[in-house]
């Protein structure tokens, strides 16, 4: 399998509906018949995994699987490991000479490294070209000299942090025996040792880990051991040696050592073992915690008044900003706290850290996501350092959480069943309504039309009805049909999630721009952002063009499937309206092709909940093939009798 045959099979797994190979062709930048060529060759392959990619007419592709085992089996090999396995791709050979680089104690040859990867001298040229590009990227160079080879060049820290990110990162981490022969840092009864010894004091010290985490540790302390018996020592700034000395972490880190030191025969610097307590900070580092339960847990007996506060400005920041109402959950300030200090631990000294979970936050709690945007800025702003995007995925998430708890705590909506074709149906609608939405949705009877006027509507939240009602009630009436068909789905869940049924209610003809031919990012949101302030919903286009920027190198909008959603790093509009663009060409996107683009404003009053805004787009993201009829739109009628069709309004 190719590159594009396996970017083809991951947009086929997470796709709800047929895709179409035009679409497909967008979203991996080649053109349909390579993309129809691939797919043959892809279903070829396939079956002999319990799987098939099956033409549905006029609609596109979908992925169908026979065999639930073997096509397991053929994902844990394909994307588990997340590793280039084509010994004939550019990427293959590239991750292995930076890995062989990263790994050798000597200089090496590109004589020998040619013969290791079955290339030419040319080819090998060529590679590292892109080596050299990503190598620098961590502040690493190569250094070459003649007659002996190449070998890398950089600060020790920024060399370990890489080793980390190529080899360690990279790799399963449930699958430690497999990690430690690819990695070949030690021998795997010193691995075994090593983790052993780290297991005792964190028990000691009552430190809390998890299965990530604590693998993690045990290969930066084994790394740790390889560099130092390949003659290479941290070097720690006085500052910083003064500034953890004192800390619990220093102290475990010193008895972690000491045992190392009698089992393998190794001496640790002074610095060296700084260098472990930084790792040990690192992660969340709650002494004792197990003494105190979660529910008596509260920030001033776990962290610093300086922490304290910080949690505290940044769930302020994203309730000024965004509205959540969540400044005042206890829970969420306490958890916030809690990853404060491990992760400001992290940025401060560099430490490289991956979040398996970002691109499924962005996609999927896009609003979640932006409140970690908020959280990072204002982090940035009061301690003047820069906040990756991987831990503002991990603010998200904390975030995320509260959002669904406050969900779970509402009480479920209330509503009455009206219908007319008799006893039997009505029950039906009853039991039909409890079994799709559960414990949010409370049905609290049913009646015939007639009787309606005799029922109090005080405590209802709304009617289910089977005919039209012609009085006007006190409460919304929802019509359905009485097998409640899916267009009747949504409507109750508009309803249960607080949205009002206003088809476009986000759009405006003036701000929406058909199958434009712009070439950057840049260029599309200037576009916009101008065309907004000419609407007379923003006061200036240069600053909110410069706040979308802003957030856009904080972390870029692109959701995949072809959509971007930039917006402004807080609100600026009176109103929440959509400004819309579609492109004759997908466009780059910080690595991602776009091809529709809707910049987003939010009313910076906070009288609409953005929740129900997103929930709108999200569906617009999540399916390939409104995406691709929106592309092909040339008028605005078009463009809106699409979305009335897919009901996304």
């Amino acid at each position: 399998m190719n590159t594009r045959m396996i970017s083809i099979l991951q947009h086929l797994l997470v796709a709800d509906v047929p895709v179409k190979s035009e679409h497909l062709a967008k979203l991996i930048q080649v053109t349909s018949r390579t993309v129809r060529s691939d797919i043959r060759e892809l279903d070829d392959f396939l079956s002999k995994y319990g799987a098939a990619i099956e033409p549905i007419r006029s609609r596109g592709y979908a992925l169908k699987i026979t065999d639930d085992h073997s096509f397991r089996a053929l994902l844990q090999q394909l994307f588990i490991s997340g590793e280039p396995n084509d010994p004939a791709s550019p990427d293959y050979r590239q991750l292995y000479i930076i890995r062989r680089l990263l790994i050798a104690d000597h200089f090496l040859k590109l004589e020998d490294l040619a013969d290791e990867l079955y290339v030419s001298r040319s080819t090998l040229n060529n590679d590292f070209k892109e080596v050299r590009q990503v190598l620098s990227n961590y502040g690493i160079s190569i250094d070459t000299r003649p007659n002996y080879g190449i070998r890398l060049k950089g600060d020790e820290m920024r060399l370990r942090f890489c080793i980390s990110e190529f080899i360690i990162n990279r790799s399963n981490d449930e699958q430690i025996d497999h990690l430690e022969n690819t990695t070949r840092i030690l021998a795997p009864k010193e691995m075994t040792l090593i983790r052993g010894i780290i297991l005792e004091k964190i028990k000691k010290f009552g430190v809390s880990l998890s299965d990530v985490a604590f693998n993690n540790l045990v290969i930066h302390i084994a790394i740790a051991c390889k560099r130092i018996r390949d003659g290479n020592q941290i070097a720690m700034h006085t500052i910083e040696i003064e500034s953890i000395r004192n800390d619990e972490e220093f102290r475990a880190a010193e008895q972690i050592a000491e045992l190392i030191e009698n089992e393998l025969n190794i001496a640790f610097p002074e610095t060296e073992i700084e260098y472990i307590s930084l790792h040990l900070a690192g992660n969340k580092w709650v002494s004792g915690a197990k003494e105190h339960p979660t529910d008596s847990i509260t920030p001033d007996k776990l962290l610093n008044a300086n922490i304290y506060e910080l949690g505290k400005s940044i769930l302020f920041e994203i309730d000024k900003d965004l509205n959540l109402k969540i400044s005042h959950d206890s829970e969420l300030l306490i958890g916030i706290c809690l990853h404060l200090k491990p992760a400001l631990n992290r940025v401060k000294y560099g430490m490289n850290i991956r979040n398996p979970m970002l691109d499924h936050v962005k996609t999927n709690y896009p609003l979640a996501f932006q409140a970690g945007v908020i959280a990072a800025k204002l982090i940035e702003s009061k301690l003047n350092i820069s906040i990756p995007e991987a831990e503002m995925g991990f603010l998200a998430i904390h975030v995320g959480a509260a959002m669904e708890r406050q969900r779970m705590k509402s009480r479920p909506k209330r509503c009455l069943v009206v219908c007319t074709s008799g006893v039997g149906s009505a029950r039906l609608l009853y039991y039909k309504l409890q079994s799709t939405f559960g414990t949010r949705l409370e049905v609290t009877g049913t009646t015939e039309y007639y009787k309606l006027s005799q029922i109090p509507l005080h405590d209802i939240d709304f009617v289910v009805s089977t005919v039209p009602i012609q009085e006007t009630l006190s409460v919304p009436v929802v019509v359905v049909q009485t097998l409640l068909g899916v267009g009747d789905m949504d409507k109750i869940e508009a309803l249960l999630s607080g949205e009002e049924e206003h088809p476009l209610r986000y759009i405006r003809e003036d701000l929406v721009f058909l199958r434009q031919n712009f070439t950057s990012k840049e260029e599309a949101i200037s576009f916009l952002g101008e065309r907004i302030h000419a609407a007379g919903l923003i006061r200036s286009s240069e600053g909110f063009t410069g706040l979308v920027l802003e957030r856009e190198n904080a972390a870029p909008t692109a959701y995949g499937n072809l959509v971007a959603i930039p917006h402004p790093l807080i609100p600026q509009s009176d109103g929440t309206i959509w400004a819309i663009c579609t492109l004759k060409q997908p466009i780059d996107w910080s690595g991602k092709p776009v091809q529709f683009i809707c910049l987003l404003s939010i009313d910076k009053n906070g009288e609409e909940p953005p929740t129900t805004m997103y929930n709108h787009l999200m569906r617009i993201v999540d399916h390939s093939e409104i995406v691709q009829q929106m592309l092909d739109c040339e008028t605005y009628d078009e463009f809106t009798q699409i979305m009335i069709k897919h009901s996304l309004y």
